[in-house]
């Protein structure tokens, strides 16, 4: 790779694959839980407890250290992440309480937090053309590679609740020792202390938006922290299949989905992409929850295929709306209280459902909580069509 590649070009492959690698250990505990629920003897709202601080770590780390690597460098960023996370995956690797899992995740969010941007602005540092594709796929296949392969090595190899993570320990310490390989891809400027200060606002023009928007975004990130955290459990308490395999495959198949519909809607205007998106969601956490209510996997695979367009459609266009309306020095500031927004909506709701499981069980629980996402979902579509109305009349 160093040879037959340009500099930049070397260090934007470099970046593509280890935000994916990133995003991959994230999502490799989803198969585990329910392995981990009976090894450690956990209720439902330990496990969503545990996803949780994952998300918590992740959004603190992404406040205050979000921008750091424009002051630093992308290069030592791209180390201290790398390093957190083979200590998280080393912890992982040893852990036999809730308390070393709840340290493995808050460790894991704090390097997932550093990387994620740092990653990002790596990519699109060489100018190429396909940098912000890049970046809106590389979670969502991170996501499907980690959560398939935790589910495939949990399921067939030996030691189903360590395998996959000295396979991502391995890879995770060959990206240190190919760093010093890679070029620096930006200059080190002065001013990373104030960098540190998390910026927090939405402007006055990006309000109503904003607002608008946030019903199904909140929609949107709930049902991922829903499938990342609970949905393993939930194919196996609902169908009797208790391969981690196969509650594996169903979490990946609304990342592989999402992946899909990031191409399939990217020639539409987002606030369309967006529409046909929330109206995709709708309708796959309908036919998920028939999946739920028949007992039927092939049904729940079906309707989180579905579900996984609106999702990624979601994902993608959201900011791509929001954005335009703040002025170049009001963006950090939004973009922080998107993130504030969003990964509060993964983690909370999954905790609620998970603390809730046990006294009404989890088929109940996914009920409500699909219940709630259709609200939300529907009261966008409302919201984004009188939005359309009132353009027209004003034009």
């Amino acid at each position: 790779m160093t040879n037959l590649l340009p500099a930049s070009a070397r260090m934007t492959a470099y970046g593509f694959v280890f935000s994916v690698l990133i995003s991959a250990t994230s999502s490799a505990p989803t198969p585990l839980y329910h392995l981990y629920q009976d090894l450690f003897h956990l209720s439902s709202g330990m496990v969503t407890l545990i996803f949780g601080s994952y998300a918590f770590a992740l959004l603190a780390a992404l406040l205050v250290f979000g921008s750091l690597s424009d002051y630093l460098g992308r290069r030592p960023l791209i180390l201290l992440a790398l390093a957190l996370n083979a200590a998280a995956l080393a912890i992982f690797i040893t852990a036999d309480s809730a308390g070393m899992l709840i340290a493995a995740r808050m460790l894991q969010g704090v390097a997932t937090g550093i990387a994620l941007p740092t990653f990002g602005a790596t990519i699109l540092d060489s100018g190429s053309k396909h940098g912000p594709l890049l970046n809106s796929v590389t979670a969502f296949i991170g996501l499907f590679l980690g959560t398939l392969a935790g589910g495939a090595l949990a399921a067939y190899a030996p030691y189903p609740t360590q395998a996959i993570y000295v396979l991502l320990l391995a890879l995770t310490l060959s990206g240190i020792a190919a760093l010093p390989l890679m070029p620096e891809t930006t200059q080190r400027r002065p001013g990373a202390m104030a960098a540190l200060k998390p910026n927090v606002h939405v402007p006055h023009n990006a309000r109503a938006a904003l607002l608008r928007l946030s019903p199904v975004n909140i929609a949107c990130w709930s049902l991922g922290g829903f499938y990342l955290s609970l949905m393993p459990s939930l194919v196996a308490t609902v169908t009797g299949i208790h391969s981690p395999f196969v509650g594996a495959a169903v979490v990946s198949t609304l990342m592989l989905s999402a992946t899909a519909s990031v191409f399939a809607f990217r020639a539409l205007a987002p606030a369309r992409a967006l529409l046909a998106g929330t109206s995709g969601l709708i309708a796959g956490v309908i036919v998920t929850l028939i999946g739920i209510e028949q007992q039927a996997v092939i049904v729940l695979f079906l309707g989180t295929a579905i579900a996984g367009l609106g999702f990624g459609s979601i994902f993608s266009n959201v900011l791509k709306i929001v954005m335009p309306l703040a002025q170049a020095h009001e963006r950090a500031g939004l973009f922080a209280a998107f993130l504030v927004e969003s990964y509060l909506a993964f983690a909370l709701p999954a905790i609620l459902a998970g603390l809730a499981a046990p006294v009404f069980g989890l088929p109940a629980t996914a009920y409500f909580y699909g219940a709630a996402i259709l609200i939300l979902a529907v009261i966008s579509i409302a919201a984004m069509r009188g939005e359309a109305r009132r353009q027209t009349a004003a034009s």
